[in-house]
């Protein structure tokens, strides 16, 4: 029996969509039902996750024409071939403009099911039922979809808005250590974009958010939607203050760049990236020394990395994040932070402050 389910909106006119929250609620198939705009569905989903939840997915459509691609898992399979998977089976299905396709895993395979509702017939429904932490709390949410090029990730891609998003918190409980872990990170962004009051409950409860507990598992989720539905719903297409969720990420982009996708997970290269940008935010006179300390003292406690690989040096750093796409006539765009919960956009970075933060942040208190 399913615990009390909690309703988000992300208000975008007549392209908003709900987000629903709670536990056991993969096969309630009354909140899918109402997105479907025909009986053809096409749930996208990867090898790891298949076994845990597909059948229970399907079970809940048995009354429809469901078929399901399974793609391999991992990072480095986020391309444009593997999205041509997906495409090959729906035209091999004659799956029309008014079919729906269903993500059923992490980020990886949100980013992708989007990119191909996309493009599609030109654009068909989505729905996203995302299966790890960092996918309920961000990825899922939103409409930003897109695969990875050697050179750049999220280089390829549109925004394109499911028609729901489905967190069963259930599903959290299959989930692999690491990836939990990494969730946290997008959970700690939250708290240090926008957000005093909640980065104060994560550092109260981290050890009940580690320990997997359903009702802190809930808040954190809840709160992390709700921050990002208020920032898209006033900048969908990044256009001004949704670039604050970014925090972290053009570090940690050139960090998966650099060292292979999939070789870091994208919540580890983005914690290590908000450390990044606390050191810069202090060496800028932006952000206090304590302020940043205590940032990397909760990513560490949260089990993340703090520092990036000692191979990439500071001309690969600068040149990957100048491929970043939100640099803006050659200039990198950072996100830094003011205070804990006030981040600011910066374009205008010093240099040598700039090599020093990229050095890890070695100055920061322990």
């Amino acid at each position: 029996m399913p615990d009390q389910m909690e309703t988000l909106t992300v208000n975008l006119g007549d392209r908003s969509y709900p987000i629903y929250i709670g536990h056991g609620l993969l096969t309630q198939r009354e909140l899918i039902r109402p997105h479907l705009k025909s009986r053809q569905v096409c749930i996208v989903t990867n090898e790891t996750i298949a076994p845990l939840y597909l059948d229970r997915l399907k079970s809940s459509l048995s009354d429809l024409q469901v078929q399901a691609v399974i793609l391999p898992d991992g990072e480095k399979y986020k391309t444009l071939e593997t999205v041509g998977m997906i495409y090959d089976s729906l035209l091999a299905q004659n799956f029309s403009r008014s079919s729906t396709l269903i993500a059923l895993g992490g980020g990886v395979i949100g980013d992708m099911t989007g990119f191909a509702a996309a493009t599609y017939q030109r654009g068909v429904n989505y729905i996203q039922i995302p299966t790890t932490l960092l996918a309920q709390v961000d990825s899922s949410v939103g409409g930003k979809t897109g695969v990875n090029r050697p050179l750049g990730k999220n280089m390829v891609g549109a925004f394109y808005q499911p028609q729901c998003v489905l967190a069963d918190i259930a599903t959290l409980d299959t989930l692999a250590e690491r990836e939990l872990k990494a969730g946290l990170a997008e959970v700690i962004k939250y708290g240090l974009i926008n957000n005093a009051d909640f980065y104060t409950w994560i550092e109260q409860n981290l050890a009940l958010l580690l320990s997997r507990d359903g009702g802190a598992l809930k808040h954190a989720i809840l709160v992390s939607c709700a921050e990002k539905a208020k920032i898209v719903a006033s900048d969908e297409r990044e256009e001004g203050i949704r670039a604050i969720l970014n925090l972290g990420h053009t570090f940690g982009h050139a960090i998966e760049t650099a060292t292979g996708y999939g070789s870091w997970l994208h919540g580890e290269a983005v914690a290590t990236g908000m450390v990044m940008a606390a050191d810069l935010s202090w060496r800028l006179g932006m952000l206090k020394k304590e302020e940043a300390g205590k940032i990397k003292k909760l990513i560490t406690a949260a089990g993340l990395p703090v520092a990036p690989p000692n191979d990439i040096d500071v001309p690969t750093f600068l040149n990957l994040m100048g491929k970043d796409k939100k640099a803006e006539q050659g200039k990198i765009k950072f996100i830094l932070l003011e205070a804990i919960g006030r981040a600011r956009i910066e374009a205008n970075v010093d240099l040598d402050l700039l090599s020093s933060s990229l050095r890890a942040g070695s100055d920061l208190a322990q």
